[in-house]
C-alpha cells in the first residue's frame, strides 16, 4: 500500500492573520504539554460520553450495524466519520457523519465525477491526447512520474484511469488542468454537497483557491454523508447516462488500493471504491456489491495517533474491519456468475497465471487482473483443447476442466514434509536463556557502551528513523562549539515540508528555532524536521559552495560515524527513509547512543512525551504545534528514551533505555515484525536482562 503513500502541501496566503492560529492537526491551543495532555484525556472521556449522541439517530439506524461498526470506532485513538447506506432497503448506519473532514485523495472521486458531468455537456473530449510536461510530475502516488518520459502522450481518459486505479498525483494534476480547479467544487454545489470541496491541485498548495480550509483540510474536504449520497447517485444513474456511469464505476472497480475497505475481502467481492492517506488521515469510499444490493459506504478518519507508513496501520485495519461488518451483515455478492470479459481483480490473476502454464504453447498472458482480450482469446483456447464451448467465459465445466487454480506460492506439499522438514523443530532453549523474540538482530550493553548480550548485532540492517539519533548528535555537537546555533531561526523550504512520511506538521514558509525543532526531529519523529535541520546546519559546513546543504550534512553524518568508531554504519540520508545503502548495526546503535545519552539536552528531548511550541510565517500568521512521542514505552515507570522507526524494509525498530534497582542498560531492536512487536521484544529482554543481575523485577 506503500503506492498510496503521499503529503498534500498548503503554501498559505493568509495576510493580517496576527494572532496565534490553532492547527488542524493539532487542536489544543495551549502549549504546555501537561495542559495538553489533560485536554487529550479529557477528549477521551467525552467521546465515550457522547457515544450514543453520535451514532444516533436516522429513522432507518441499522441496530444490527450500529452493534457491529460502534465498538470498533470507539477504541480507536482518532476521529472517525462513518456513513454507510443499503441503496434498496434504505437500511442505514451513521457516525459523525456530517463532520467535516479531510479527503486526501479520495477527492478524486468527487472531481471524476465532476470531468464526467462536463463531458456529457459536451464541454470536454475524453479522447483528447495530452503531452506529459517536464513541469508535471509531482511527488507521492502514481506510475507516470517515475515510469513514463516527459513527452509520452495519453488520452485524457486514460490520465482518469490513472487518477483512479494508482491514485497517480501527477495525471490527477494534468486532470485539474484541463477543467479548472473551481469546476469539482461547483458541480458539487450543484449536486447539493455544499461540503464537498477540491482546494488546489496535488502537491501545489500554491494552486489554493481556498488558502484557510486548505489549511485547515489540506488537498480537499467532505463529510461521510455527502460521499455516500454522491455514491448512491452515481449507482443510480442520476450522474450521467448509461454510458459514463459504467465508465465511471469501471475506474472505481479498477482501484488498486486493496489496504482499507477491501483489506479483508475475498478476491471475489466487488467494489468500486477511491481510497486517500496522508500520515494522520486515511479515508475510503466506495460501493460494495452484496447478495442483497449495493451498499454505499464511507470511512473518513483524521488525528489518528497510528501515522505510520506500515502494512497494520491502525486507521487503514479499521477502515477494513468496517468493510468485513457491512458484508457480513448484507451478505457477500453471488460470485457463482461467471468470469468473463471486462472483469477485474485478484481472481482474474489467478485465472491468468494458470491459462499460461496449462496452455502449450503459453499464451503468456500479462498476470494483471484484466480480462480483457488477450485473456479471452486464451480461455477459448483452453475450452477448444478440451473439447468445451468455446465462450470465452470461465462457465463451471471452464473451471473444472483448469483444476487447482495456481498462486504465487508453490504447491502445498504433503503434511509430512511441511512438518518435519520445512517446520523443523528447534531445540528447546535453556531455562536462562534470553527470551525468544520477533527482530532479527538485538544488543544489550550497559550506559558505558560494553555488549553484555546479543544476537546478530553486528549485521549491517536498515534502520529506519533510527537514524535520527546521529542527525541529533550531529546537530548538537556543533551547539557545542556555537551555542547560538539553538537560538538560531530555519525556515522550512519546500523540500522540508514535501519529505514524506513522518511529520512534525510544520510547512513551506513557517519559522522555528533549531533547539524547538529538535523536538519535532526526535518525538513525532519529523522526517520533513531532518531535512531542514541538515539543511540549516549543512550551509555552514567547510565544503565546497556548490555542494548542496543536505548533502554536506550526511557527509558529517559519516565523518562523525568513523570518528565515533562505529563500523557498519554508513548513511544516505538524515531520516532514514528506505536506501540499500542506508546501513548500520545494532551494536553500532549502541555505541551512538551511549555519546548521544551524556548529552543532557538529547536525554531530556527523547525523556519527553509531549512537546507544545509555536511556529510563525512570513505571511504574519503564528499557530501552535503539539508533538507527541512515538515512543510507547515513556508511558512506563523506568524508560527514559530512546529513539522508534518504522519502515517496511527496516521493520519495526526501536533504541531504549531502562533502569530498574539502580542499574540503567541500553538495549537496541532491529527489524521486528510489527509496532507492537518491538515494543514487546525490548521490555522482555529487558526484564531477562535485569533478572541475571537482580531479583526479578515485576
Amino acid at each position: 500500500m506503500l503506492a498510496s503513500v503521499h503529503r498534500n502541501l498548503v503554501f498559505l496566503t493568509v495576510c493580517s492573520l496576527w494572532l496565534p492560529l490553532v492547527d488542524a492537526q493539532q487542536p489544543d491551543e495551549a502549549i504546555p504539554s501537561e495542559l495538553a495532555q489533560n485536554k487529550t484525556q479529557n477528549k477521551t472521556q467525552n467521546k465515550t460520553q457522547n457515544r450514543t449522541q453520535n451514532a444516533t439517530p436516522e429513522t432507518n439506524q441499522d441496530n444490527k450495524l450500529q452493534t457491529a461498526i460502534l465498538p470498533l470506532i470507539e477504541s480507536h485513538r482518532g476521529d472517525v466519520a462513518v456513513a454507510v447506506r443499503h441503496l434498496k432497503t434504505g437500511e442505514t448506519f451513521t457516525h459523525q457523519a456530517d463532520q467535516i473532514m479531510p479527503t486526501a485523495s479520495l477527492i478524486k472521486l468527487p472531481l471524476l465525477v465532476a470531468v464526467y458531468q462536463l463531458e456529457q455537456q459536451e464541454r470536454l473530449d475524453l479522447g483528447k491526447r495530452i503531452p506529459l510536461r517536464e513541469e508535471d510530475p509531482v511527488p507521492g502516488a502514481g506510475i507516470l512520474r517515475d515510469h513514463f518520459s516527459v513527452g509520452a502522450v495519453l488520452p485524457l481518459r486514460d490520465y482518469i484511469r490513472l487518477m483512479i486505479r494508482y491514485s497517480d498525483n501527477t495525471a490527477t494534476n494534468i486532470v485539474i488542468d484541463q477543467v479548472g480547479l473551481p469546476v469539482t467544487t461547483q458541480q458539487m454545489n450543484l449536486l447539493g454537497l455544499e461540503n464537498t470541496r477540491l482546494h488546489s491541485k496535488v502537491y501545489r498548495g500554491d494552486t489554493s483557491i481556498d488558502p484557510i480550509r486548505s489549511r485547515k483540510f489540506g488537498l480537499g474536504s467532505t463529510t461521510a454523508s455527502e460521499m455516500v449520497q454522491l455514491l448512491a447517485m452515481l449507482q443510480n444513474g442520476k450522474l450521467g447516462n448509461a454510458k459514463a456511469t459504467n465508465e465511471m464505476l469501471d475506474h472505481l472497480v479498477a482501484c488498486d488500493d486493496q489496504s482499507m475497505l477491501a483489506r479483508f475481502f475475498n478476491p471475489t467481492i466487488r467494489i468500486a471504491h477511491k481510497t486517500g492517506a496522508v500520515s494522520n488521515c486515511r479515508t475510503d469510499a466506495g460501493i460494495l456489491f452484496t447478495a442483497s444490493g449495493p451498499v454505499a459506504i464511507c470511512v473518513l478518519t483524521n488525528e489518528n495517533e497510528d501515522r505510520r507508513w506500515t502494512d497494520d496501520n491502525a486507521a487503514e485495519i479499521l477502515c477494513g474491519k468496517i468493510g468485513s461488518a457491512v458484508l457480513d451483515r448484507f451478505g457477500a455478492e453471488d460470485t457463482e456468475k461467471p468470469l468473463q470479459f471486462g472483469a477485474t481483480g485478484r481472481l482474474v490473476e489467478s485465472l491468468q497465471r494458470t491459462l499460461n502454464a496449462r496452455l502449450k504453447p503459453t499464451p503468456g498472458l500479462a498476470i494483471d487482473g484484466d480480462f480483457g482480450p488477450a485473456t479471452q482469446a486464451a480461455v477459448k483456447r483452453f475450452q477448444q483443447a478440451n473439447s468445451l464451448s468455446q465462450t470465452g467465459i470461465m462457465t463451471p465445466e471452464t473451471w473444472k476442466s483448469l483444476g487447482i487454480l495456481i498462486e504465487q506460492d508453490d504447491p502445498i506439499p504433503p503434511p509430512e514434509i511441511i512438518n518435519s522438514k520445512i517446520y523443523p523443530t528447534t531445540p528447546r532453549p535453556a531455562l536462562n536463556a534470553p527470551p525468544v523474540v520477533t527482530c532479527k538482530a538485538w544488543v544489550i550493553g550497559d550506559p558505558e557502551g560494553n555488549i553484555l548480550w546479543e544476537r546478530a548485532s553486528e549485521q549491517k540492517l536498515e534502520a529506519a528513523s533510527t537514524t535520527k539519533i546521529m542527525t541529533a548528535h550531529v546537530v548538537l555537537k556543533m551547539a557545542q562549539k556555537k551555542p547560538e546555533l539553538l537560538n538560531e531561526i530555519i525556515t522550512f523550504s519546500k523540500r522540508a515540508d514535501e519529505t514524506v512520511g513522518s511529520t512534525s506538521g510544520i510547512r513551506e514558509g513557517e519559522s522555528i528555532e533549531t533547539g524547538t525543532l529538535l523536538y519535532g526531529l526526535l518525538l513525532p519523529s519529523g522526517n520533513d524536521a531532518a531535512t531542514a535541520l541538515a539543511e540549516h546546519v549543512g550551509k555552514s559546513l567547510v565544503e565546497s559552495p556548490e555542494q548542496d546543504p543536505v548533502d554536506r550534512f550526511v557527509l558529517e553524518m559519516n565523518r562523525e560515524a568513523k570518528r565515533l568508531g562505529l563500523k557498519t554504519a554508513h548513511y544516505t540520508n538524515p531520516h532514514g527513509l528506505s536506501n540499500p545503502e542506508h546501513l548500520i548495526s545494532a551494536a553500532d546503535l549502541l555505541r551512538l547512543s551511549v555519546v548521544t545519552m551524556k548529552n543532557p539536552l538529547f536525554r531530556k528531548i527523547v525523556a519527553t512525551r509531549q512537546f507544545g511550541c509555536q511556529v510563525k510565517s512570513s505571511a504574519g500568521y503564528a499557530r501552535n504545534l503539539r508533538w507527541k512521542n512515538t515512543n510507547q514505552l515513556l508511558a512506563l515507570e523506568g524508560y527514559q528514551g530512546i529513539k522508534t522507526g518504522t519502515t517496511n524494509a527496516a521493520g519495526a525498530c526501536l533504541v531504549s533505555m531502562g533502569s530498574y534497582a539502580g542499574k540503567e542498560m541500553i538495549i537496541v531492536v532491529l527489524g521486528a515484525q510489527s509496532s507492537a512487536a518491538r515494543y514487546a521484544d525490548t521490555r522482555n529482554l529487558f526484564r531477562w536482562a535485569w533478572s541475571q543481575q537482580s531479583p526479578q523485577p515485576k
